[in-house]
């Protein structure tokens, strides 16, 4: 992490649990989904989002964007096409490499609603072999949500890993489903719905 960065933090509640958010001045650094709740796929609503540490006088600009942002992913997400999105300053961020490009790829490509496989996520960024690679992008992805790692899947229409568990990449993909439109997928292979789990043992397919 940037040494120079002085970091704020802040935890918010969600239906997911407490998700803590880094920041300096600059960006967002981290969000880290704590846990704490079991997923409920079957909710309709997310419950409210409210803050528990801090006041919005004491956040920062990046802070501030952040918690507006998540509130209304998981509330009115019709409305993220109007808030800005929040700056990003993680060091993985300020220097060129392939998990980089990976991560704004995804974040700029694959929309609320939409699924894309690691191998088609490698072709997007133009190394269609790198399907494993593309995997340890995910893996170390420090924004989980904001870039949407949860919205790789396998090209069997297995779930794939997820850092915060797959219950809570199923409830990701269920809320986007519901809340999206028109669930389409980069590529037209695949829609917005919640892939079938992977056979247990099957790991062959695990980035593909």
């Amino acid at each position: 992490m940037d040494k120079t960065c002085e970091m704020n933090y802040k935890v918010v509640d969600s239906p997911l649990g407490e998700i803590e958010i880094s920041a300096c001045e600059q960006g967002v650094h981290e969000i880290r989904l704590h846990g704490g709740k079991t997923p409920d796929a079957g909710a309709v609503e997310a419950p409210p989002l409210p803050e528990l540490l801090g006041c919005p006088g004491e956040m920062t600009a990046p802070l501030k964007q952040c918690v507006a942002w998540l509130d209304a992913y998981f509330h009115e997400p019709a409305a993220l096409k109007d808030l800005p999105l929040p700056a990003i300053h993680h060091p993985v961020f300020q220097r060129d490499s392939f998990t980089r490009q990976v991560l704004w790829k995804l974040l700029k490509v694959v929309r609320l609603g939409e699924t894309v496989s690691y191998r088609q996520l490698a072709a997007l960024a133009g190394r269609p072999r790198a399907a494993r690679a593309v995997g340890g992008a995910m893996r170390t992805n420090p924004l989980p949500i904001l870039i949407p790692c949860h919205r790789v899947v396998c090209s069997s229409g297995a779930m794939g890993n997820y850092s915060a568990g797959r219950a809570t990449k199923e409830w990701l993909l269920a809320h986007e489903g519901r809340l999206a439109e028109k669930p389409s997928c980069p590529g037209g292979s695949r829609g917005g719905g919640i892939p079938h789990p992977q056979p247990a043992g099957g790991t062959e397919d695990l980035w593909e």
